[in-house]
């Protein structure tokens, strides 16, 4: 009896001291979107099994069912399209069949501009040249003269437009022109373009890096520094860069280790942060409120009529005023992603646009005056890489080209170029014009039976 007695008590003590970690875990799971996108381990593993098929062509033009009719209408439309590209672009196709056997990007977006089951046949009837020989205004040229509309303005490079890049770039190498390629020593932009980005951020700190990917790279090395904890969390569907940590799922070989993926805009999100102690940083890239808990459009998305957005800026105004007061509560610190959506909202960014402020902010793409950067603002304690009081405990994060004086020079001409009435006048009923835009182009969409809308958040469509 008395040993009976103990097995229990031994047994309830341990399921006692284990309880509040079930909990935990378990509204861990409820805060995690329902969907593959939103469990990073099963998605990988689910597509671990998932074996390759391609579709033939009687499935190809009728994998959704489509009447006869309307699939041999997509057969000839195909037919057509691929015949008009060879015999338009034949030294844009050539040179890009001949990169393509040494340059495994080519490859690689190639295979997966529309889901894989599509992809072989597609490939085999639409050659799509990845050339271009000249830009002018809101056009592209490849090398066989033809001329194209630039919809995605350089994966968000050229926000104001090409031709103010170009003479950003222009205007930059002249003013880096006396010192050249010098690095370790800092060229007086340097200076300028930190007086400047402390203003717009109203941060007090600014690092330069390579790209926006080693920008969130550091950002989240210094909040994990500067809190003591490992983990950081993270949004259904957002992207913030290809390294490891933020893309936990398919397309990273390893397991999410120290990631947590949580459900944007849902209460359960917030009890996880209130609860948890390992938490350093929350990361947001604002772009996710066009479309919550889903990865931004692809070229796949043509194909799938599922596909869906919706822009509510009160209703995710309040969702950040909320993070911002949790993270406050619970000492997490609050990254603002804005590498892609930087100066389109307004020029203080999402900060400004939203009116809640971050711990830091990461900027990358247009700030670079066409070229390459990568920018951390901070507050002045998270910013900090080395403590005073234990001198071999640092946080290192260097870079051969950061602060090169060309893209310093370039950036130094874009932040000129914010500042002229030309480039403020853009942002003068910003949102309204650019819904009245939308408006307009579904309207004649819909007048012409097109099954498809489009969705804005100010300037960026989808």
């Amino acid at each position: 009896m008395d040993e009976t007695l103990a097995f229990w008590a031994l047994g309830g003590a341990a399921f006692a001291a284990t309880l509040p970690r079930l909990i935990r875990r378990l509204e861990l799971s409820r805060a995690k979107h329902p969907s593959l996108t939103g469990h990073s381990r099963m998605a990988k593993r689910v597509a671990s099994w998932l074996p390759g098929y391609a579709y033939g062509e009687e499935r190809f033009f009728n994998s959704d069912g489509a009447p006869a009719e309307v699939a041999e209408q997509r057969r000839h439309a195909l037919k057509q399209l691929g015949e008009t590209l060879v015999g338009r672009c034949p030294r844009t196709l050539a040179l890009t069949a001949s990169a393509r056997e040494g340059l495994p990007d080519l490859q690689f977006t190639g295979a997966y501009r529309v889901p894989f089951q599509y992809s072989p046949l597609l490939r085999q009837h639409v050659q799509v040249g990845a050339f271009m020989e000249a830009s002018e205004g809101v056009t592209l040229t490849d090398l066989d003269g033809n001329t194209y509309y630039d919809l995605t303005g350089s994966y968000g490079v050229n926000v104001f437009g090409v031709d103010v890049y170009r003479q950003c770039i222009a205007e930059g190498s002249a003013r880096a022109q006396a010192l050249g390629p010098v690095l370790g020593s800092l060229h007086p932009v340097v200076a300028s373009n930190v007086a400047r980005l402390q203003r717009l951020s109203g941060l007090e700190q600014v690092s330069f890096h390579m790209s926006g990917t080693e920008a969130v790279m550091q950002a989240v090395r210094l909040a994990r520094y500067h809190t003591g904890r490992r983990h950081l969390v993270r949004f259904c569907g957002a992207y913030h860069g290809w390294w490891e940590d933020v893309q936990p799922g398919p397309g990273n070989p390893l397991p999410p280790r120290e990631t947590y993926t949580l459900r944007d805009l849902h209460e359960n999100s917030l009890q996880v942060l209130r609860k948890r102690r390992d938490i350093a940083c929350v990361l947001v890239n604002p772009l996710q409120a066009l479309h919550p808990n889903k990865a931004a459009p692809g070229d796949s998305s043509l194909v799938d009529s599922s596909r869906n957005a919706g822009y509510d800026r009160a209703a995710y105004t309040e969702w950040l005023k909320q993070l911002r007061e949790v993270c406050t509560e619970r000492g997490i610190v609050l990254i603002f992603d804005e590498v892609f959506l930087g100066f389109r909202l307004a020029p203080g960014g999402a900060q400004e646009y939203f009116g809640v402020k971050a711990d830091m902010v990461t900027y990358g793409k247009t700030l670079g005056g066409g070229l390459p950067v990568g920018v951390v603002c901070g507050k002045r304690e998270l910013m900090k890489r080395y403590r005073e009081d234990r001198p071999a405990d640092l946080c290192f994060a260097r870079g051969t080209f950061n602060s090169h004086p060309y893209v310093m020079g370039a950036m130094e001409a874009f932040l000129d170029y914010l500042e002229t009435p030309e480039a403020q006048l853009m942002y003068v009923e910003l949102d309204a014009t650019q819904n009245r835009r939308a408006a307009q182009l579904n309207q004649r969409l819909q007048a012409i039976g097109a099954p498809v809308q489009v969705a804005n958040m100010s300037s960026v469509w989808t």
